[in-house]
Formats: structure tokens, C-alpha cells, sequence
């Protein structure tokens, strides 16, 4: 499927999607291959890849996109930063994603390089997502590509950690909307009532693309402590006390996490969300009971609450 072609296919049932990362060694990418294999039999719509630090695994980001799509069959998305790319090496990164067949592109900003505190654009380069987004469109436009390359845009329900108020955030938000971005992905969240509230703020901005949210299921206390002082999203209470009662213990950690995440989504579906998109840590034996739990992806069931895609 194609980003702008989402609504399309969220009538009929939930999208479902899954975002893996470059790994950084030939060990690693052999393991991704097997994890990719578990993840296409679950019947995902599509696959995203994420983009490294300084655009550091790019190359690689392009090359598992391109395997997803051309070994497992699955439809797949490159990310796509403004971190240490020119105008100019952007064009070429859009060349390669089109030659390759490739039709979704997730457009974030990216964050600063470790150390810093603010992004500061490279030489010839972009500050902002929304001028990510319009530099594709005129990619297109300039190669008579219209609609080609469909676009996701990265959305903060608990704000991003840089932006003054959830307020100018969603005004951000509607920038890269208005440059021509085709569906929402949220940050990771455990509490769905800033989904919901977030969704509700968007909606009274005029913003009316599919907001699909992201969900991370927790595997290890630690880890996820890690990731979410990262990027500024919380632990609710109730879980963290869970979690810390069973600290240390890696099997009772991941099946709270597991729990936490059907639940969860479980919730998010019953309410008519488009879809659902898992930060799934290139891992999948996990994926496998949270699909299977679910019932969505290869375990679909039809049911008229999917058609609840309302802007």
C-alpha cells in the first residue's frame, strides 16, 4: 500500500505496520533477516525503516526496504531525515528510494547529534520536517512524479520534548500537513488517553490525514527507561509499579510489557483507530502473541468497528 491510499484500506480493517532499525554490524543483519522472514508471515501492510544517527546507516536503510519488498513481498518505507544531508545528497537519496521501487517515505527532522542540545541544519540543508516534506513534493513535481511517494510525518501526543506547549507542536504538526504529508505516526505512549486527546487537538486544528498511533511493547524495564527519556514520553504509574515489583526478572518484565501492549491496543481498535504501528525493536517472537492475541494482520477477523476511520 501507499500512505496516501491509507483511508482506503483502514475502512476496511486496521492497517497494521511495523518499524525495524538499521543494525550496525554483519551479525546483527543476519538476525534481522530471520525477524523480517517471522514479521512478513504476520501479514503486516507494510514495514518501515528507520534511518541512523547522522544518516549513518542509510545505505542500509534503502537496502532493507528494498529486501522487505522485493524477497518478503511486503510493502515498505524509508525514513528520511534533514541530519547531514544537502538539498543536493537529498535528490540523490530520493533517486535511489524511486529507482528502487520504493513508494513511502517516513519524513521526520531527526534529532541532534548526541551531545547536543539543538539541531542545528547541515550546510545547504533543512531545520525543519515540514521543509523535508516540501522538498519531496518538489522532488516529484521537478521529475513529473506527482503523488508518487506517499508520506508519513511523525506526530507527539505528550509533545514533542523540544516544542514550548503541545499547542505550537500541533501547529508544527499542521505545517507538515499543509506541505503535503499523507498520514500521521505517533511517538510511542502507554497511556492512550493522550492518543485520544491528541487526536481530538489535531482534528480542531483542521488536520483531517489518519493518525495512526505507535505502540512499543515494553521487553525490558531498563530499555524502555532509556527510550522514553529519549523522547519524552512516560511510564504510567500503575505499569512502572508492575514493572518494578519484578525488577531484574527479564521473563515476568517482558510478559507485563506483552500484557500491557494487547491491552492497550486491544482498547485503541475498539475505539476504530485507521491502524496500528509497532516499534517492534527488531525483534518478533513477541509480535507473533500480540498479533495472534489481537486478531488483526494473518489472524484478521472482520468486523464493521474497523470502518470507523472518522477524520
Amino acid at each position: 500500500m501507499i500512505f496516501s491510499e491509507y483511508s482506503k484500506y483502514s475502512k476496511e480493517r486496521p492497517v497494521i505496520s511495523f518499524e525495524i532499525f538499521p543494525p550496525n554490524t554483519t551479525k546483527g543483519m543476519e538476525n534481522l533477516y530471520n525477524v523480517i522472514s517471522d514479521l512478513a508471515q504476520l501479514g503486516p501492510d507494510y514495514i518501515t525503516v528507520t534511518y541512523g544517527a547522522m544518516g549513518s546507516t542509510r545505505d542500509k536503510t534503502l537496502e532493507i526496504a528494498t529486501l522487505i519488498k522485493d524477497k518478503f513481498g511486503v510493502d515498505s518505507a524509508c525514513h528520511l531525515t534533514c541530519v547531514g544531508s544537502s538539498r543536493s545528497e537529498l535528490d540523490t537519496i530520493l533517486s535511489l528510494i524511486y529507482d528502487a521501487g520504493i513508494r513511502n517515505i517516513v519524513a521526520i527532522r531527526g534529532d541532534p547529534p548526541s551531545g547536543e542540545s539543538t539541531f542545528i541544519p547541515p550546510e545547504d540543508g533543512y531545520k525543519y520536517g515540514s521543509e523535508l516534506v516540501e522538498h519531496i513534493r518538489a522532488f516529484e513535481a521537478g521529475r513529473q512524479l506527482k503523488g508518487y511517494f506517499g508520506i508519513a510525518v511523525g506526530g507527539y501526543p505528550e509533545k514533542h520534548l523540544e516544542a514550548s506547549d503541545i499547542e505550537t507542536d500541533i501547529e508544527n504538526l499542521k505545517l507538515k500537513i499543509e506541505a503535503g504529508a499523507d498520514i500521521v505516526k505517533t511517538q510511542l505512549f502507554f497511556d492512550n488517553s493522550y492518543y485520544f486527546d491528541f487526536v481530538d487537538r489535531v482534528r480542531r486544528k483542521g488536520i483531517t490525514v489518519p493518525i495512526i498511533p505507535g505502540l512499543m511493547p515494553i521487553l525490558s524495564a531498563k530499555q524502555i527507561e532509556r527510550i522514553t527519556s529519549m523522547c519524552g514520553s512516560s511510564i504510567p504509574d500503575e505499569l512502572k509499579n508492575k514493572l518494578d515489583e519484578v525488577e531484574g526478572d527479564d521473563c515476568k518484565e517482558r510478559n507485563i510489557g506483552i500484557s500491557q501492549c494487547i491491552k492497550q491496543a486491544s482498547e485503541l481498535l475498539d475505539s476504530g483507530v485507521p491502524g496500528l504501528h509497532f516499534y517492534v525493536l527488531n525483534k518478533s517472537e513477541h509480535m507473533k502473541e500480540i498479533i495472534q492475541s489481537l486478531g488483526v494482520g494473518s489472524y484478521k477477523q472482520n468486523s464493521d468497528k474497523y470502518a470507523l476511520n472518522k477524520p
